[in-house]
C-alpha cells in the first residue's frame, strides 16, 4: 500500500512542476511579444531570471537551464525533498523532456513530461 500512496502523492506534486513551467513559459512569450527577445532588455528582466525565491512552486525550483537568448530559452523545474530526482524541461518550441533519477518504476523521457509511474515514453 505504501508504494501506491507514494506514487499518488508524487503525481499530485508533479502537477506543480508542469503548471509552473506552463505559467513561466507564458511569461517568456509575453517578454518576447513586448521586447522581441527572450533575453533581458534594459529594465525588463527576463522572467526566468528573477529572484530564485519567486520561482518556487511546491517542491520544485523553476529556472532557466540555459541563459535566454534573443530567439530561445529552456526552462527547468527541479524537484527537492520528496520530488528529488525529478527534473522537467520545456523550451520555446514547447519541446518537453523529463529526467528522473533514483526513483524506482519511473522512467525518463526525452519527448514528453512523465506524469505517472510506468508511463511509456512515446
Amino acid at each position: 500500500a505504501y508504494p501506491s500512496y507514494r506514487d499518488y502523492i508524487l503525481r499530485g506534486q508533479i502537477v506543480d512542476a508542469t503548471n509552473g513551467l506552463a505559467a513561466l513559459r507564458a511569461n517568456m512569450e509575453r517578454q518576447f511579444q513586448d521586447n522581441r527577445t527572450y533575453a533581458t532588455v534594459g529594465a525588463f528582466t527576463s522572467p526566468c531570471l528573477v529572484a530564485a525565491t519567486q520561482l518556487v512552486v511546491g517542491s520544485f525550483q523553476l529556472s532557466c537551464s540555459v541563459t535566454p537568448s534573443a530567439t530561445g530559452y529552456t526552462l527547468q523545474a527541479a524537484g527537492s525533498g520528496s520530488t528529488a530526482g525529478f527534473t522537467y524541461t520545456v523550451d520555446q518550441q514547447n519541446n518537453q523532456a523529463t529526467t528522473i533519477t533514483g526513483v524506482p518504476g519511473w522512467a525518463s523521457c526525452a519527448t514528453t513530461w512523465v506524469m505517472k509511474r510506468g508511463q511509456v515514453c512515446p
